[in-house]
Formats: C-alpha cells, structure tokens, sequence
C-alpha cells in the first residue's frame, strides 16, 4: 500500500477530532493513489460479512450535503433557478449571470441571501420538494436495504431527505441526527415541537408565481407567530422533538445491548464535515471490541485509523456501484446450485 496515511486514536482529543488529522494534505490532494480495495487483515470480503449468521450489524448512509443535490438535481429545479436569475438580471440591469449570484447548485443556494421571505419559500419549497417527497434517481438505498433486510442493523445518519424511510427501512431502526427536510419548526424556538410540511411545501410550488409563493403561504408557529424554519441542525436553536430523544434512545440502547458482539460498523459515505457524529465514534468502537469490524465505502476517501487495519475494510470506489454489485453478487451466489 506504499506509505501509511492512517492515524492514532491514542487520547483522540477535541482538537484532534479535524480534518487534518484524518487525511493528511498529501493523501487528500489525490497524490497517493491507494488501492481500489484494501482487505488489510480481514479475511472476509463484505458480502461474505453480510451472509454471516451471527453478525449484528450497525451501518449507516451518508451523502455530503455539497454532492447531494447535484445527484438529486433535476430540471424543475434548473428551470427554478434560470427564472430567478433571469428576473433578478433584468431589474439590477446585469447580464452577466455569473457576476450575478454565487447559486451553482442546489446547496450554495440554500445560502443565498433572497431579498424577501416570498423568495426565499419559493426557492426552499422547491428545495424541500425535490430531496424529501420525490424518490431517489438511484436505487441505493433500496440495494442496501436488499443486503441488511435480514440482519439485526441499526442506521444513523446525518442525511436528512427520509429516504431510508421511502425504502423500506424499520422506522424505529433510523436516528436521523440533524433533521428532516420534511418537518418545520419555531425559527424562535418557542417549543420543543415540530410540524409536518408536506401539504405547505406543496401548495407554494403549486401556487408560486414569478418566484414568489403568495404572502398568506408564509409558514408560521402556530404558538407564538413567529416564523417557522427547517427542521435542520444550523445551531443551538435546532429543535430535538420527542421523536428525536425516543430514536437516540433506540440507538445507544442498540449498541449496549451488542456491546462486544460481532458488529459490522458499516461506513458509507462519510466525509468530514461532521465526523465526530458517525466515523470518529466507528473508529473508537471498533478499536475496543476486537470482534468488530469497520468497512468504509468513500470514493477518494477510504482510511482507517492504523490501530484498527487489522479489524478493517477500506473500499475506494463508488458507492452505488459497490452496494449494486454486492447485492447482485449475493443474490447470484444464493441462487446458484449447490
């Protein structure tokens, strides 16, 4: 594997839990090329790990927000935003589009300053629509869904467009940590509630006109009037309802009552963004159970820490194409006479 990029969990401190650390400049700038797949000590590949018996398996699934949306990406949404910008070029006299605003995607969107809450639902009821209530472009979620459907799992995810729900996964299986594009909340907030939106999102795409939705669509509490807002994790004002507490309560009583057992901590996806949600906590629980075992699937990003490469699968690829191959592949293998 030529030079070793791996970390130390040894006193893995709050300083120590950052980006630098888990990829060194030289590895994550693309100049060391590992292998495609790195089986380190493990003797079983992953689908054999997903045929065992006696495995319980934690896994999760994770698309960084930044690359989420340009897979999701549709031509509602482009035809959403050749309007606005459009309207804005004609009344500031600018026709340059790319002096005009920062909007390349849906994600950098999500950070432009509309000049009014008319807007600014206009773009986000779009937003919301496409990544929570139309299905997924691939077929993913269901492929994994296909190779665990039979095992004792367990998901956390920081993803937030309920599509593991949409698949088929157990509803009290999932922690979704940071939200749910389809729940709004108090933007004060005045309570410790949240609130279906399904029927407001699709009213304002249905009603918007010229990139405005109409002023009486503007979502408010129903408590104290204020502003509603996504139920996203952006601060300290992030609502965690009752559904949030019973699904994180579900989740550490899951890995105690599987503390010590062959566990699979399956890692798909995960950048470092957030890592001390979902990686660091891997890594640190594989390192104390020598009957775990970690696999990362992270086109450009799969690394393990070095005190865990023997426990450890490292797979350099695609997601989508791995899960679909493994998924195809043991379907094959149950099928195929003895």
């Amino acid at each position: 594997m030529g030079k070793n990029h791996t970390i130390s969990l040894h006193d893995l401190s709050a300083q120590q839990l950052k980006f630098t650390l888990a990829i060194d400049k030289e590895y994550a700038a693309g100049a060391i090329h590992r292998p495609r797949i790195s089986y380190f000590g493990v003797a079983e590949p992953l689908l054999e790990f997903l045929q065992r018996d006696d495995l319980a398996v934690t896994l999760l699934l994770f698309f960084s927000g930044l690359f989420t949306p340009c897979v999701r990406i549709s031509a509602d949404f482009l035809q959403v935003q050749d309007a606005y910008l459009q309207s804005e070029t004609a009344a500031k006299g600018i026709t340059n589009i790319v002096d005009l605003t920062p909007i390349r995607d849906m994600y950098s969107g999500g950070f432009y300053p509309f000049a009014t809450p008319e807007e600014h639902w206009a773009y986000w009821s779009r937003y919301i629509y496409i990544n929570r209530y139309m299905d997924a472009p691939k077929p993913v979620y269901d492929d994994l869904l296909k190779l665990v459907a039979d095992k004792d799992y367990f998901v956390i995810t920081t993803n937030i467009d309920h599509c593991f729900q949409k698949a088929g996964f157990d509803k009290k299986r999932l922690f979704y940590t940071q939200g749910d594009y389809g729940l709004f909340q108090c933007s004060e907030p005045c309570c410790q509630e949240t609130f279906e939106n399904e029927a407001m999102i699709r009213e304002m795409v249905k009603r918007q006109e010229n990139m405005k939705i109409p002023t009486e669509l503007l979502p408010a509490c129903p408590y104290c009037g204020k502003p509603l807002t996504m139920n996203l994790r952006a601060d300290d004002k992030f609502v965690e309802d009752e559904g949030w507490h019973r699904a994180a309560e579900r989740y550490e009583n899951f890995l105690r009552t599987r503390n010590g057992q062959k566990v699979l901590f399956l890692e798909l996806g995960v950048g470092y963004n957030t890592p001390v949600i979902i990686k660091y906590p891997f890594w640190q629980m594989t390192a104390r159970n020598p009957d775990a075992t970690y696999v990362c699937i992270n086109q450009g990003q799969a690394t393990c820490p070095q005190e865990i490469e023997q426990q450890s699968i490292c797979i350099n690829a695609d997601l989508g194409t791995v899960l679909h191959n493994t998924t195809f592949n043991g379907n094959t293998s149950k099928s195929a006479p003895q």
